[in-house]
């Protein structure tokens, strides 16, 4: 038999078990605090660009459409090399770092944008001078070994990456962090009241025994504690006073 669960029961179930959602929420919101604040090592990132253009040879010539997108078509190219042994080496070497190519590489991006002859190169490390130290260097030393590599020369740096008197990490984002955590949390607490509430098998309600006896409900016995019973015995006293309490009356009266 197939069971269908109401909005109104949904809202039920999770009004019942708020106290719950609102624990795991918490409980993750704190974990993703912690973890970002004190577990996760901050990284810096900065960047330097370079422009693709004429080789000097060319200059005199007029600068055709076909020459930028020649240029723009040889970028995919050195976007390749950039991140290559024969550049990173290099860079290695100059900045004294205990790092081979391909680890060096992983610190590094190339990115262009369409149709564009900019290529800006981010390099992102723990360190924020180091990381402005890879980032220019990177550049500087594609500029210098590109004409042996490919027999051009048409790079020239266009900006140099710049150390800020403030450094702002880029990661962690504590508040996305945290908000993904919450969310996460929600749902996870919301996943298990309703696993709670579907191995519950207890019967609790008129409702229940109608749906898991199929039998109809003829009569119920009210739960009476201890002080329901107290006030119960006192409205008895407090009435059969007052009743006596009135018969006093009456008789005197006659």
């Amino acid at each position: 038999m197939e069971e269908t669960i109401s909005l109104k029961e949904i809202f039920g179930v999770i009004k019942k078990r708020l106290l719950l959602i609102f624990t795991f929420i918490l409980l993750a919101a704190l974990a993703a605090a912690i973890i970002s604040y004190f577990v996760l090592t901050p990284k810096y990132e900065n960047s330097s660009q370079f422009i693709v253009n004429q080789s000097n040879q060319e200059q005199a010539n007029q600068f055709t459409q076909t020459d930028i997108r020649t240029n723009v078509e040889i970028i995919n190219t050195y976007n390749v090399i950039i991140k290559s042994p024969a550049i990173l080496d290099t860079v290695a070497d100059e900045l004294q770092l205990d790092l081979s190519s391909t680890e060096l590489s992983e610190k590094i991006s190339v990115t262009s944008e369409e149709n564009s002859q900019v290529v800006t190169v981010t390099a992102t490390d723990p360190d924020p001078v180091l990381a402005t130290e890879i980032a220019n260097t990177t550049v500087q030393v594609f500029q210098d070994e590109i004409p042996d590599i490919m027999n051009v020369d048409n790079v020239s740096v266009l900006s140099q990456a710049e150390l800020a008197e403030e450094p702002s990490p880029v990661a962690p984002n504590p508040i996305l962090n945290i908000a993904i955590a919450i969310v996460l949390g929600a749902m996870v607490g919301v996943g298990i009241a309703f696993l709670l509430e579907y191995i519950d098998n207890t019967i609790k309600t008129e409702q229940d025994i109608e749906k898991q006896l199929n039998i109809p409900v003829l009569g119920v016995i009210s739960h009476l504690d201890d002080k329901d019973v107290r006030q119960e015995q006192f409205s008895r006293t407090t009435s059969k006073n007052t009743v006596r309490g009135g018969l006093d009356g009456a008789k005197k009266t006659v």
